[in-house]
């Protein structure tokens, strides 16, 4: 039985060997396809290498087969590798035959027309969002209009054949969007944020996923312009939609909670500190039910409430919030590791906050004992915690060894939590 499905396997691969290019290909395709819904991303990446070297092979160096070939190629490397080098390198080649076509390849048809204006919005596109990863934000802009430019020449054709881009007139516009923020133009990045939303509304209603980071977006706009209720306005419709799509014990509901908490705390104002810690403690439960208290995430969440908890001056409930991490945690290793370091520095720097040299002295150490296994004694994260214990060591006798530096002392130490 077992040397029947080696040779039928044996078949099949010689089959697949002996096929014409044509078929090759079509195949090629198809499994590039299933392996990116899959996310298998090196697998697809490979699939698509194949696509781009049997379309060579059947039609040529100069043919715009191979142009839309290069640019599936290159847009994958952008999407499901974040490879901007090696993105804009595929779609450059991609864009120059496009440019170079000879008189004897042109198409043939509409339809053949249709895919090449295709073609030229993910080649555009792709070098839009490569410059826009390389912090260009003027070749962005200038490629991801382009891209716009060319969707709506593909859309005046009213064209329906295959080929269609890896990305729609909502994709450019977010695009766009990002790359105005990145030039710190904050109201047109605003605008295409807002338009975006409203295509998505229109095109897939009020609940779509794809408006919650764009809800953040405008949010996080509407905060660096100091316009702190629209923030918590476009932050609290971010984390309806998440609760509308998502359990509420889920790490979406948990990052738009967050998200919340920081809008309502980035005011400053007392009445929103009610609404700020109800937020940071949802975040919390939510990613401690779905990840388990030992995972980054939550453990990121836990970071930025006990900041918080600390500037807002409950300094004890923060204290308390931290070491209770530690005790519940399941891998008794995870107190010597990164995620160990910040929580053991915001301890430390409530300690010393609240005065409490001795144990603010231990903590701190052991968080350069940490840093010096991780990084080295070098590095400068490392020196940034030394020389807060060197200067510790620098305190007189009595007054490191006592557990609390007495009120009636001048304070040698000024330090206060450190800032969200």
């Amino acid at each position: 039985m077992d040397i029947m499905d080696t040779n039928g396997e044996d078949q099949e691969m010689w089959a697949q060997l002996m096929a014409p290019p044509a078929a090759q290909l079509i195949e090629a395709q198809r499994r590039a396809e299933r392996f990116a819904e899959e996310k298998q991303v090196h697998k697809s990446c490979k699939e698509l290498m194949q696509c781009t070297v049997l379309t060579r092979i059947i039609y040529g160096n100069q043919h715009w087969r191979l142009a839309e070939a290069l640019a599936n190629l290159a847009h994958s490397y952008l999407t499901l590798q974040s490879l901007p080098c090696q993105a804009m390198h595929h779609a450059n080649s991609a864009k120059y035959i496009l440019f170079s076509l000879r008189g004897d390849t042109p198409p043939a048809s509409s339809e053949e027309k249709g895919t090449i204006w295709s073609t030229l919005v993910t080649i555009y596109y792709t070098l839009g969002m490569a410059n826009l990863m390389q912090k260009d934000a003027k070749e962005c802009y200038f490629n991801l209009q382009k891209a716009k430019k060319c969707l709506e020449e593909l859309q005046g054709l009213a064209w329906k054949g295959a080929g269609k881009p890896k990305v729609c007139t909502k994709d450019i516009i977010v695009a766009l969007g990002r790359a105005s923020l990145q030039k710190n133009e904050l109201d047109l990045a605003s605008k295409y944020f807002e338009k975006a939303v409203d295509d998505l509304v229109s095109a897939e209603g009020d609940a779509a996923p794809e408006l919650i980071p764009l809800y953040q977006e405008i949010a996080k706009i509407k905060r660096m312009k100091k316009m702190y209720e629209k923030s918590i306005s476009y932050a609290l419709q971010a984390h309806s939609v998440s609760l509308a799509l998502y359990q509420k014990s889920s790490t979406e509901v948990g990052s738009t909670a967050l998200f919340l908490g920081k809008a309502y705390a980035a005011t400053g104002e007392e009445n929103h500190t009610e609404a700020a810690e109800r937020y940071f403690t949802e975040s919390l439960a939510a990613y401690n039910e779905a990840l388990g208290m030992d995972h980054p995430q939550t453990i990121r969440a836990l970071e930025v409430f006990s900041k918080w908890l600390g500037l807002a001056g409950k300094r004890k409930q923060a204290y308390e919030l931290l070491k209770g991490s530690f005790k519940t945690q399941q891998n008794p290793c995870n107190d010597f590791n990164k995620q160990a370091v910040e929580r053991l520095y915001l301890m430390g720097c409530i300690c010393l906050a609240e005065e409490k040299i001795g144990e603010a002295y231990q903590l701190l150490s052991k968080c350069v004992q940490i840093q010096t296994a991780i990084y080295g004694s070098h590095h400068k994260k490392t020196k940034k915690i030394q020389e807060l214990v060197d200067m510790m060591n620098r305190l007189p006798t009595e007054q490191k060894s006592t557990k609390c530096l007495k009120q009636d002392k001048k304070a040698t130490l000024i330090f206060s939590i450190p800032d969200l």
